[in-house]
C-alpha cells in the first residue's frame, strides 16, 4: 500500500495537472486524457474509458464480492467574468492550491484516486471500482449515466464532491415544471375575454399550498416553488396565455413520475410539463454500513442542499469530499492544501472502516 505523503504529494501533481486543462461540460476530453496518463503511470491496470468518462477495477476483482464505487466528475462549469487571475493556471499560495474546478470537483477527484491507489493490491471484502465521470455539471447524457450500465453490478457508492468532509446521507431530486394556461384574448376597457393570468393565478396558489400525504424520513416534505411567470403583451388587451415555471425539490416519498401527476392533478387551469424527472433524490438509511461506517468515525452526517450525480444512482450512495460548497462556481476558486490531505486520509480511514461491516 502507498504512503500517505507519496500519495499526498502525487493528488497535488494531478490536481495542478486537472486545473491546467480546461475541461467545461462536453469537452472534457483533454482531462480525460490526463487522468488516463496518470492511472497507468502509477500502474493501476487496465484503464477504460467511454467518452470522456475514466474507470478502472482494483487488482484482486471478485464476482461474488459486492462493489463499491468511487466516483467524482472532472468537468467543470465556465469560469466567473469575475476572474482576477488566470483560472487554468493552477497557484499554491498561503496553503491553498486556486484555480476552476480545484475545489468542485478536482480535489475529491485527486483524493479518490489516492484512496484507490492505497487499496489497489488490498484484500477487500468488496471490489472497488473507481470513476472519474463527465457532464455532471450539466447532468449530461454521456456522463454516469452513460457509464452506469457498462460497469455492472453496484452495490453501493462513494460520490466525491466538496462537503467539507461531512457525509450527506441524501439529497433531494429536482423537477421543472413548464405550466402554460390558456384563455382567451379580448380588450381590457371592454372586460372582454377570459384572463389567463387570473387563472394561472388560481392554480399558482394551489401549488403553493398543496400538501403531499407522505412525507420523506430522512429528507422532510417535498418542496414546491414557482419561480417565474410570464404573460400579457399590452396593458390593454387581456392575456389569452400564462407560462409560469415551478421548482420542486422531490424526496424519496414519491417518484419523479408521481409527484408530476400529483401536482398536475391539483390544476384546474393549467398543463405542467417536466423538463426532465431523471434528477432523483437519493435517500441513504441509517442502518447501511455506509451510514455506519460514517458514524463511527464520527463523520458528521446531513441533507445535501445540492444535487450531484447521485441522483443517477439507484443504489446506495453517500456523498462526502474535501473542500467546501460555498466556494464551487465562484471567481478565484481555491481549495486548501490540508483539505486534499484530509480527504486522503478520510476516504482511506472510510474504507477501512466499510470493510468491518461486510
Amino acid at each position: 500500500m502507498q504512503h500517505h505523503s507519496e500519495l499526498y504529494h502525487d493528488a497535488l501533481h494531478l490536481l495542478d495537472q486537472l486545473i491546467a486543462t480546461p475541461s467545461v461540460s462536453r469537452n472534457e476530453d483533454a482531462t480525460a486524457d490526463v487522468l488516463m496518463r496518470f492511472l497507468l503511470e502509477y500502474g493501476v491496470g487496465e484503464v477504460h474509458r467511454l467518452h470522456n468518462n475514466v474507470w478502472v477495477q482494483a487488482a484482486l476483482w471478485d464476482d461474488h464480492h459486492p462493489t463499491l464505487l468511487l466516483n467524482s466528475h472532472h468537468d467543470t462549469v465556465p469560469p466567473s467574468a469575475c476572474y482576477t487571475r488566470d483560472p487554468h493556471m493552477p497557484a499554491h499560495e498561503d496553503g491553498r492550491v486556486y484555480g476552476l474546478g480545484s475545489n468542485d470537483a478536482g480535489a475529491s477527484v485527486v483524493s479518490l484516486v489516492a484512496a484507490f491507489r492505497h487499496f489497489y493490491q488490498a484484500h477487500l471484502p468488496f471490489n472497488l471500482l473507481l470513476a472519474i465521470t463527465a457532464e455532471e455539471e450539466i447532468t449530461g447524457l454521456q456522463g454516469i449515466r452513460a457509464l452506469l450500465p457498462t460497469l455492472g453490478r453496484i452495490d453501493m457508492g462513494i460520490v466525491g464532491e466538496p462537503t467539507s468532509l461531512q457525509a450527506a446521507l441524501g439529497e433531494r431530486g429536482l423537477v421543472v415544471l413548464d405550466g402554460v394556461t390558456h384563455g382567451l384574448q379580448g380588450h381590457a376597457a371592454r372586460n372582454e375575454g377570459i384572463n389567463a393570468l387570473y387563472l394561472a393565478l388560481d392554480d399558482i396558489n394551489a401549488l403553493r399550498q398543496f400538501k403531499f400525504d407522505k412525507q420523506s424520513s430522512l429528507l422532510g416534505d417535498i418542496k414546491v416553488s414557482v419561480t417565474q411567470i410570464n404573460a400579457g403583451t399590452k396593458h390593454n388587451v387581456v392575456p389569452a396565455t400564462c407560462q409560469f415555471v415551478a421548482d420542486v425539490r422531490t424526496t424519496d416519498a414519491y417518484t419523479n413520475e408521481e409527484t408530476v401527476r400529483l401536482l398536475q392533478a391539483a390544476m384546474r387551469h393549467s398543463t405542467l410539463t417536466p423538463r426532465s424527472t431523471r434528477i432523483r433524490a437519493s435517500s441513504l438509511h441509517a442502518s447501511h454500513p455506509l451510514a455506519q461506517a460514517a458514524s463511527v468515525l464520527h463523520i458528521n452526517s446531513f441533507v445535501s442542499p445540492t444535487t450531484s450525480d447521485m441522483s443517477q444512482m439507484p443504489f446506495p450512495t453517500l456523498k462526502l469530499g474535501p473542500g467546501d460548497s460555498a466556494r464551487s462556481h465562484t471567481a478565484n476558486e481555491w481549495v486548501a492544501e490540508a483539505d486534499v490531505a484530509n480527504g486522503i486520509d478520510t476516504y482511506i480511514r472510510f474504507i477501512s472502516e466499510l470493510t468491518n461491516f461486510f
